[in-house]
């Protein structure tokens, strides 16, 4: 763009105009992307399976079909972000399995991950054998209460040390025997984070701190794309892991409205919470058990648990559950299929949405919600839409906090790009598309 400018009479001053952007998310199972102009006009949305063995694959496919939609003139920016990595597959092993079982689950729960197997007592090696099988992406080691003989804790880490497993080990076992057993896998060269002991008195479960370790263990899987021939090129692309693009997206919101913003993101392996604004500062949760395909069966049974789904609705619901769970690219393909799949959205974000409050102070009242992930893109409130928002509405435990805050649903995939964006400091350009595109 040329224009007048201060120099010498007759001189023209030449303006950059910044590229349009392709902004894309890496998904565990869908590769989206949107082509925003430098105004934050939207100009495309595409879409590709994402390519589980080659992932660069189907993000060039998912960004040339986006370009080619949107006619772009000139070569766009790429802002990419990702959470290909999914869920957080974790193993305990521990001393006793009740103890250990309900450990597991505390630590797992709003940071990412979910259990996938537990052992309780000495490894053996068929042991070892059964927890490599189980495919943990984290090894959580527990081992008795503080003042225990630290003797059990002692032989698994020494078993674990010498066992063909790669995934980092989370220890977290008694306090005598907790320096000893880091040295003993340290010495073998396996990747360790040690933090207080989640089981430090009988009876008591402290998960505070094991979580906070499994969060930034989430954050390193979460962006996914490991493999030595993708690795490199993919590191240079993608920097941003998603749930953070959406936190920064959440925040323009919370400024934009001047308020509280409660935003639910419901995807195939997880479901995430994020609150910004208002007195509190911005808060994210992440659970690895809910959502709407890979963790389709922990929606139907943390549903049980939370008292949302009825015995009758879980054995209406458990085929089209399993289908989901196994079929992670399964599509709906007629309209009872289809509400079949909002309906586990539904419940995805009030399990979540109950958790996050739970862990998290409000921090005031919300202002707006909002409703994103691949589920709700581009169906407005006449194909179904409406009854999701109504079993949030409806819940008997955020009815009181929900009434009458606004809701609106993220149809045209405008929040992670927006969050992209701002962190690349185009935020006019993220302002001007969730204002045209989400808040109307």
């Amino acid at each position: 763009m040329r224009h007048r400018g201060s120099g010498p009479l007759g001189s023209t001053v030449v303006t950059p105009v910044p590229a349009a952007a392709v902004c894309l998310d890496v998904g565990s199972t869908w590769t989206k992307a949107v082509l925003v102009h430098p105004d934050g006009g939207l100009g495309g949305f595409a879409e590709h399976p994402t390519t589980t063995a080659d992932v660069l694959a189907g993000m060039d496919a998912t960004v040339r079909a986006v370009t080619a939609v949107g006619g772009s003139a000139g070569e766009p920016t790429l802002l990419a972000c990702s959470s290909a990595g999914g869920g957080l597959r974790l193993a305990v092993v521990g001393s006793e399995r009740l103890p250990a079982t309900e450990a597991g689950h505390r630590v797992a729960v709003s940071a990412g991950a979910h259990v996938v197997h537990v052992h309780a007592g000495p490894l053996e090696p068929a042991d070892v054998r059964a927890l490599r099988n189980a495919r943990p992406g984290v090894v959580l080691l527990l081992g008795g209460s503080d003042g225990d003989d630290p003797a059990p804790l002692l032989h698994n880490a020494a078993r674990l040390a010498r066992a063909r497993i790669r995934p980092p080990i989370l220890l977290a076992g008694n306090a005598d025997g907790r320096e000893e057993a880091l040295a003993i896998l340290l010495a073998t060269g396996r990747t360790v984070v040690s933090c207080e002991n989640v089981l430090p008195r009988l009876g008591e479960v402290e998960p505070g701190p094991a979580r906070a370790a499994l969060v930034a263990l989430y954050q390193r899987h979460a962006i996914g794309g490991r493999g030595p021939a993708v690795a490199p090129r993919f590191r240079r692309l993608v920097r941003v892991v998603t749930p953070d693009a959406v936190g920064r997206g959440t925040a323009e919101l919370a400024r934009i409205r001047d308020g509280r913003v409660l935003l639910v993101d419901v995807g195939c392996a997880t479901t995430d919470v994020h609150s910004a604004g208002g007195t509190g500062d911005p808060v994210r949760t992440v659970e690895g058990d809910l959502g709407v395909r890979a963790a389709a069966g922990g929606v139907l049974l943390e549903g049980q648990a939370e008292g949302v789904v009825d015995p009758v609705e879980a054995d209406l619901l458990a085929p089209t559950v399993a289908r989901m769970a196994s079929e992670v690219g399964y599509v709906p393909s007629n309209a009872g299929s289809a509400a079949e799949d909002r309906r586990i959205a539904a419940l995805a974000a009030v399990i979540a949405v109950r958790r996050h409050l739970r862990a998290v102070e409000p921090g005031g009242g919300i202002g707006l919600v909002v409703l994103t992930g691949g589920v709700f893109r581009q169906r407005g409130r006449a194909n179904g839409l409406a009854s999701v928002i109504a079993t949030l509405r409806a819940d008997p435990v955020l009815a009181s906090v929900l009434a009458d805050v606004e809701v609106v649903v993220d149809a045209d995939f405008t929040v992670a790009p927006a969050g992209l964006l701002a962190t690349h400091g185009r935020t006019d350009a993220a302002e001007s598309l969730l204002r045209d595109h989400l808040l109307g």
